[in-house]
C-alpha cells in the first residue's frame, strides 16, 4: 500500500500527506484488493473446514478465558497467533467465520502496505504499484491463504517485510534509536519462528542481511537488544518445550511430520510437481483443482528468474558505494536466496510429487519475493520503452513486457474466474455444513462422532453445543486434536454418529448395526447421514 512522499502539502495550516501518482494507483488497488477479499470474507468464502475451526475454537477457549494454547491443539510446531487476534471479536460475536477471518484479513491488508513501502526503497515507485496490483488479484488457492484462519502464513509474511524495512532503514541511517530498531527486529523473529517454521528460510537470509548492515555493531547493545528480543518472540514455544514430554519438543514433532514412509519419488517428479504445479498455483494463476500445461509456463520461467533477477542485484551491489546504496541489492539477493532456499525445502519432499495440489499452500511466502524475482522483468520493459537500449534490449525488453503482461492476464483470468462462478460451490457446502449443525442440535444431540473433516467445523457451528469425537474409516479413534471432546464421548450414555454418506465410515456404522441401521438414522444432510442408534457403539472397545 501507498506511503506519504516526503514533501507533505499544508492546507488551512493542518498538515495533509499528499501522494504521488504510483502511489494513489497503489492505493486504488489495494482498496480494490482488500474490499474484494472483505466480501469473500463475509460470505465465508473461501469454504471453512476442521483445520480452521481448530484456531476458531482455540479464540473462542482463550475468549472465555478457559485455554492458553501455545500451538494449535494436537501439534507442537504451529502457534496460535491468529486465535490470540481474534479472541477479542469472538468474545463479542460468538463462533462467527468472519469474525474469526477479519484479523487475518487485516494482516493482508498490513502486507500489501509493507511490500508497497519496501519496493519503493529497493525498486521503483510505479514498479511497486505493479507488483501490489499483481498481490490484488487472488485466485482460491492464493485468497485462502490470505483470508483464513489457518496458522502462521499471513503473519509471517508481515514479519519478514518489517524486518527487511529495518535492514534498509538501519543501512540508510533514517531511524533514530537504532538499538531499539535492532531489537525490535529480533521480536518479529521470534514471533514469526513460533507462529510458522516455514518461514525459516526467509528468517535466515534476513539476518544475514542485519549483520551485513550492522557488522560490529551486533557485538554491543544492539546484539544483546537482538538475541533479548528473538527470544522474547519465541518465549511461548520455549516455555513449552521445556515442559514437553521427551519426543514431543517442537523439533522431534516436526521432523516426525516432515517424514515420509515408502519409496521417494524422483527428482524428476518433486521438480515437476513443485515447478509446475506448486508455483503457478502459488501465483494465482490456476484454479485449485490444478494447472493446465499452458499455465505452467511461469514455473518454468521461475528459475531462469531467479539465476537473472541474483546476477542483476550483484552487478548492482558492485556499481553501488556505501551501504545505503547497496542495501538495495543486498535485499534483493535476501529475497531471492530465501525463495531459493524454500523451493528447494519443498521440492525435497515427497509431497511435492506425490500431492502438489493439496501442498501448494507452502509455497505462499514465495509472495515475498515477487519484487526481487519480477525486477529484471521491470527493468528490462522501461529500458525498451525509452528507447535506451540497442535491438537486443529492445527484443528483451519486448519479451519482459510480454511476461508482466502474461502474469497480469493470467492472474486477473483466474480471480474473475474464482470470483464469479468458482465460489458457488463453496458457498454450497458452507449452507450444507449449517444445515448439519441446525438439524443435529435440532434432534437433541450433544455427542457424536463423526469424520475428521466434520468434527470440529460442527462443534464450531454450533458453538460447542455440539461436541464431537474423531473416528477414522474403520470406526476408531481418530486424530482427536482437543482431548477433551473425545473423553466427553467417552462418557456419553448414547452418543450420535455424523458421518458422509456411503463413505467407509459410514458403510462400517451400517454394517455394525445391521437391520437397526434404517431405524437408527434419523436425518439425511448435505450428503451427511445422522444416526443416533438405540445403544452405544463404540466398536473399539
Amino acid at each position: 500500500m501507498p506511503r506519504a512522499t516526503a514533501d507533505p502539502g499544508r492546507q488551512r495550516g493542518r498538515w495533509r500527506p499528499r501522494l504521488d501518482r504510483p502511489a494513489l494507483v497503489a492505493l486504488l488497488f489495494g482498496i480494490v484488493g482488500v474490499g474484494y477479499r472483505l466480501v469473500l470474507v463475509l460470505t465465508t468464502v473461501p469454504v471453512s473446514n476442521s483445520d480452521e475451526a481448530t484456531f476458531g475454537l482455540a479464540a473462542l477457549h482463550i475468549a472465555q478465558g478457559r485455554e492458553q494454547p501455545i500451538f494449535l491443539y494436537g501439534q507442537r510446531y504451529m502457534g496460535t497467533l491468529e486465535s490470540y487476534l481474534a479472541a477479542p471479536l469472538l468474545a463479542v460475536t460468538g463462533p462467527s467465520w468472519p469474525a474469526l477471518r477479519l484479523p487475518v484479513l487485516a494482516l493482508y491488508a498490513l502486507f500489501l502496505w509493507l511490500i508497497h513501502r519496501l519496493t519503493r526503497r529497493i525498486g521503483a515507485p510505479w514498479f511497486a504499484t505493479v507488483v501490489v496490483g499483481l498481490l490484488a488479484l487472488g485466485s482460491e488457492r492464493v485468497v485462502r491463504d490470505q483470508v483464513t484462519a489457518v496458522g502462521g502464513r499471513p503473519e509471517v509474511k508481515v514479519a519478514v517485510l518489517a524486518m527487511l524495512l529495518v535492514v534498509v532503514a538501519l543501512a540508510r541511517g533514517t531511524v533514530r534509536h537504532r538499538t531499539l530498531a535492532v531489537g525490535g527486529f529480533g521480536l518479529l523473529a521470534g514471533v514469526a519462528l513460533w507462529s510458522d517454521w516455514l518461514i525459516v528460510p526467509y528468517l535466515a537470509v534476513a539476518g544475514l542481511a542485519l549483520a551485513w548492515t550492522l557488522r560490529r555493531e551486533l557485538f554491543g547493545w544492539a546484539g544483546l537488544l537482538l538475541v533479548v528480543g528473538f527470544a522474547v518472540g519465541l518465549a511461548p514455544m520455549i516455555r513449552d518445550n521445556l515442559v514437553a514430554p521427551p519426543g514431543q519438543d517442537s523439533l522431534s514433532v516436526l521432523r516426525g511430520v516432515s517424514g515420509e514412509n515408502g519409496p521417494v519419488p524422483p527428482w524428476s517428479q518433486r521438480l515437476g510437481g513443485g515447478l509446475l504445479e506448486g508455483v503457478p498455483l502459488a501465483a494465482g494463476l490456476c484454479p485449485v483443482d490444478g494447472c493446465a500445461r499452458w499455465q505452467a509456463w511461469f514455473g518454468l520461467l521461475y528459475p531462469l528468474l531467479l539465476v537473472v533477477a541474483a546476477a542483476l542485484a550483484g552487478l548492482a551491489y558492485r556499481r553501488a558505494s556505501g551501504r545505503g546504496d547497496r542495501v538495495g541489492p543486498v535485499v534483493h539477493l535476501a529475497l531471492l536466496a530465501g525463495a531459493a532456499l524454500t523451493l528447494l525445502a519443498y521440492v525435497r519432499s515427497p509431497l511435492a510429487a506425490t500431492d502438489p495440489l493439496g501442498n501448494a499452500r507452502y509455497l505462499s511466502v514465495l509472495q515475498l519475493s515477487l519484487p526481487a524475482v519480477l525486477w529484471p522483468l521491470w527493468v528490462a520493459a522501461v529500458a525498451a520503452r525509452r528507447g535506451t537500449a540497442g535491438v537486443a534490449g529492445r527484443v528483451a525488453g519486448a519479451a519482459a513486457t510480454a511476461v508482466l503482461g502474461a502474469l497480469a492476464a493470467g492472474s486477473l483470468v483466474v480471480t474473475v474466474l474464482f470470483a464469479t462462478t468458482g465460489a458457488d460451490p463453496g458457498r454450497v457446502e458452507e449452507r450444507q455444513a449449517r444445515e448439519l449443525a441446525d438439524t443435529v442440535r435440532a434432534a437433541g444431540l450433544r455427542e457424536v462422532y463423526g469424520e475428521y473433516w466434520t468434527c470440529n467445523r460442527l462443534v464450531f457451528n454450533t458453538a460447542e453445543e455440539v461436541v464431537c469425537g474423531v473416528v477414522d474409516g474403520g470406526l476408531r479413534p481418530g486424530q482427536n486434536r482437543y482431548p477433551a471432546y473425545w473423553w466427553r464421548l467417552a462418557r456419553a450414555q448414547r452418543p450420535g454418529y455424523v458421518l458422509a454418506a456411503d463413505a467407509p465410515a459410514d458403510r462400517r456404522l451400517r454394517e455394525l448395526l445391521g437391520g437397526r441401521a434404517d431405524a437408527a438414522l434419523l436425518a439425511e444432510v448435505g450428503g451427511f447421514r445422522v444416526y443416533h442408534p438405540p445403544e452405544p457403539l463404540r466398536p473399539w472397545r
